[in-house]
This record gives C-alpha cells, structure tokens and sequence, in this order.
C-alpha cells in the first residue's frame, strides 16, 4: 500500500481536550493512523477517511478551537467526521496545513480497486454513492481502467488559487487604508 503524506501533527484528546504530539501517517486507501513514535510500532487511531470524512477545514476557517501554546491559529486543520464528531490537528507551520489538508482531500476521492490473483483480474470497489473503479480485462492482455469523477473535483486548484489572489489584494487594501489618516493631518 503506498503512502501519500507522513509526519507528526499536534492531535487534541477527545476527552480531556489536551494537545499530544503524534507522528501521522495517511495511506492511499484513505487510512489516516497516529502513532505515538515514528517508528510505527503500535498505532493509537486509526481514522478511515473513505467511508467516515465529510468535511476538511484549514487555518482561519477552524471556528471554536484553541490551538496548541506557541503555535497560531493558521496550523490548525480540523476533518469532521459522519457520526457529527471532529479530528482537531495542528501542524508546524501554515504551509504544510494546507498541504495536509489539500492530502486528506484527495485521499478521500481517490477511487480504490483491488487485484485479485485468482482471476488476474481488478474488482471495483465503490467508493460513494457516485464514485467508482470499473477495471475490465481487455483484448491482448490490457486491462482499461473507467474512473467516474464528479464535477466538483476539478476546480479545486483554481479556487484555492484565486481565494489566495484576493487574499493578498485584500490585505493590500486594508494595509494602504491604515496610513490614511495621517495623510490627512
């Protein structure tokens, strides 16, 4: 099975609400595994993000969470579940918030399909209600690989681009506005 994205994220404790250090691991079938050390010996979750994950938010967008001392709420990343409960995480930095963020969602709609030895053949496995893998076995030993994908996966690119250019000239905006007063004066 191969790996998308490792590394140790602040995870905050369901029940008393404290922040402890996991290393991470998340696998390309949407397994999302803390363990206590990075040599991954014995893990403490293991969250399936494929059948469980509904929603990912990163930074600003995480209402309602203290994070960790020392550490701003830029670096938060929180992924709500079904059952109505939330993963709270904190990374090192903002940047890689975003690209733990940016991981978890792909991991989340990538199709899965499966070998099976007896029949040297693939077997779809659905992933939603409206994603699938059909992999039928085609002439001269090929197989063709049909991957069914809603709309809404192909314009994430350039919405977080284009919320990054009006963040920027937003923040232009207001800084150039601060000055104006003693403009005046």
């Amino acid at each position: 099975m191969a790996l998308l994205r490792s590394g140790w994220l602040w995870r905050q404790s369901s029940y008393l609400k404290r922040w402890k250090l996991n290393f991470c691991d998340l696998w390309i079938d949407g397994s999302l595994v803390f363990y206590k050390t990075d040599s991954r010996r014995e893990y403490e979750t293991r969250v399936s993000l494929k059948s469980t994950c509904v929603d990912v938010k990163c930074g600003l967008e995480c209402a309602g969470v203290t994070p960790p001392e020392s550490h701003p709420r830029e670096n938060l990343l929180v992924v709500h579940l079904k059952d109505g409960s939330s993963v709270f995480l904190c990374s090192n930095s903002e940047d890689e918030a975003l690209a733990w963020k940016l991981t978890i969602m792909e991991a989340r709609r990538n199709p899965v399909y499966v070998y099976d030895p007896c029949d040297d053949s693939y077997q779809s496995v659905p992933v939603g209600a409206h994603n699938a893998v059909y992999v039928t076995p085609g002439s001269g030993g090929m197989h063709h690989v049909y991957v069914h994908r809603e709309r809404y996966d192909e314009g994430i690119g350039e919405s977080i681009a284009l919320g990054l250019l009006a963040g920027m000239a937003a923040g232009a905006a207001l800084r150039s506005f601060m000055w104006m007063p003693f403009w005046f004066c």
